[in-house]
Parts: C-alpha cells; structure tokens; sequence
C-alpha cells in the first residue's frame, strides 16, 4: 500500500481540523468516483495530536495480470485508468512516470475542492526538484531520510569503537611520555568529539515539534541516540586507560623514543588517512543503495 499525508497550513497556522476533515472526504469521493476500479482506499484518520491536524491514508493500485489474476501493479493500473507519461517523447523512469500524472490530477481535485470550501492553497510547482510531489510529502520523505542516515551513523560509531582497540596496538611501538600525553589527548579531542557533536545535534532535531515523524518514533529514536552517547564515553575512556598503561611500559618507552619523531607522525597521520577512507568507502556503499533503492521504486 502507499501512504499519503494530507495537512492543510503550518504548527502556526492550519485549517480547523473539521474543516479538513470535510475536504477530504469529498477529495475521497471523488477519488473513488474517478479511480476506484484500480485504486482502492484502505483506511484514513484524522491525526490532532502533532501540532498541525493531519490525515493519514492508505491506498493500493490494482489490475489483472496476464493469467487474469488481481495484483498489486501501480503503473500498470495507472494505464488502464487512462493515463498518461508527463512526457509522451521520452522514455518511462524515475522522472518520467504515470504516478506523477496522477499525483498532478490528484493535487488539481484537492484545490478544487478546498477552493469550495474557501480555502485557498498556494501552488507551489515543485520542491527540491521534485516536481510530482507535494511540499508535505518532500517534507517527510527528507525526514525518513535523515533519520535513516542516523542509522548509519551509529553502526559507523560502533566501528569506530572498535577501532580504537586497534590504535593501542598502533601507537605501542612510539610511546614516550610526550607521544602519551598528545596520543591519548588526540585521540580525547578529535576521535570522537565531533562524534558526540553530531549525536547531540541529531537527538535536538528528532526531538524538536517541527518533525513530522509520530512521536512514539522520535521517542525511540532519541533513546538510542542516549544509548549511543553513553557507550561513546565509556569506551573512550576505556580506550584512554589502555592506552596510557601500554606506552608507559618502560620497554615500550624505551623503544620509542629512539624512533618517535619519525613514527608518531607517520603512525597517526596513516591511521586517520585509513579511517578517512574507510568512512568514504561506506558512505559511497550507502549511497549506491540509495540510489538502487530509489530505481527500483
């Protein structure tokens, strides 16, 4: 099924909630009347408890396939219903598709209807370069996808925990009083600092009113992100413990001050050039999912 946000106004300023509710009963009328021989509407309710009154609504495209069975095919519904590509010249794709014809008829019925009922909306043509969707639903669609590059932050904070394991073994051979105290403050200052940063600023944002997401999700949300700060801390100052104890060993230090300013620098500058790269190497995976993903929708 597809789901689809209909909200009329801003936490400012909004329709009263009845007032929305009727426009939106005669927009499914009509939606109905027109396509309800290939779209069918699950289910819809009013949401007040968000700052701004909104409905929820569920729908599912149909059509038989070549066996004469009933499925689930929304561009192959959407044919049957008559329409047509934007672009009648160009090939069918992502920017390029009947679902944005639809969705254009769809916003045209809504206006006209709420134009009934005194209520005048600004046509705004497109956002973000996403011309076939709502400002709503960009709005949302953005915030689906920063909470779910917050997952990838933390699995990318969890590696980096367990890096730090590693940089024990890197630095034991340097060590001399003055390589723990810039090693073990380094690692202090700029392993995870901006780390803890981004962890904060994200749970503000999740928590903040102006998120749309339901606030059971943004609750859930912001615990994990506490849970991720917490084993940040310890497994900083574990790490700082271990370190210091290992390069305070007197034969370590004894070795590495023989050879600490040709490795200290070379040692750390390859270790933060590896995790550079290793964070560019993941964060190129993640996106070629994103964009396989969005293909394949």
């Amino acid at each position: 099924p597809e789901e689809s946000i209909y909200q009329i106004g801003t936490m400012e300023e909004s329709v009263p909630p009845g007032t929305l509710a009727l426009i939106v009963s005669e927009f499914y009328e009509e939606f109905e009347r027109r396509f309800g021989s290939h779209i069918h509407i699950l289910d819809w309710a009013l949401h007040l408890d968000e700052g701004t009154p909104h409905i929820h609504e569920r729908h599912v495209f149909d059509c038989k396939n070549r066996y004469g069975e009933l499925c689930p095919q929304q561009e192959k519904a959407l044919e049957e219903l008559g329409f047509e590509l934007p672009d009648p010249n160009k090939p069918k794709g992502k920017h390029n598709n009947r679902k944005q014809t639809f969705d254009a008829v769809c916003r045209t019925m809504l206006f006209d209807i709420s134009r009934k009922h005194g209520v005048h909306l600004e046509q705004e043509p497109s956002y973000g370069g996403r011309a076939y969707l709502e400002k709503q639903d960009y709005i949302l669609m953005k915030q689906k996808e920063q909470l779910a590059a917050q997952e990838q932050k933390l699995e990318e904070l969890s590696l980096k925990i367990e890096d730090v394991e590693t940089l024990v073994e890197e630095v034991s051979d340097i060590a001399y009083d003055k390589a723990v105290e810039v090693v073990t403050d380094t690692v202090r200052q700029e392993t995870h600092k901006e780390d803890l940063r981004l962890v904060e600023e994200t749970k503000n944002w999740v928590l903040s009113p102006e998120r749309k997401a339901p606030q059971k999700e943004r609750e859930y949300a912001a615990a994990r992100l506490d849970g991720v700060i917490s084993k940040i801390k310890n497994a900083m100052q574990s790490a700082l413990t271990k370190i210091q104890k290992k390069l305070m060993q007197p034969e370590v230090k004894q070795a590495g001050k023989q050879q600490i300013q040709e490795k200290a620098k070379e040692s750390i500058l390859a270790f933060l050039k590896k995790a550079k790269q290793d964070s560019a190497q993941r964060e190129s995976n993640r996106k070629k999912q994103q964009e396989k993903q969005h293909m394949e929708l």
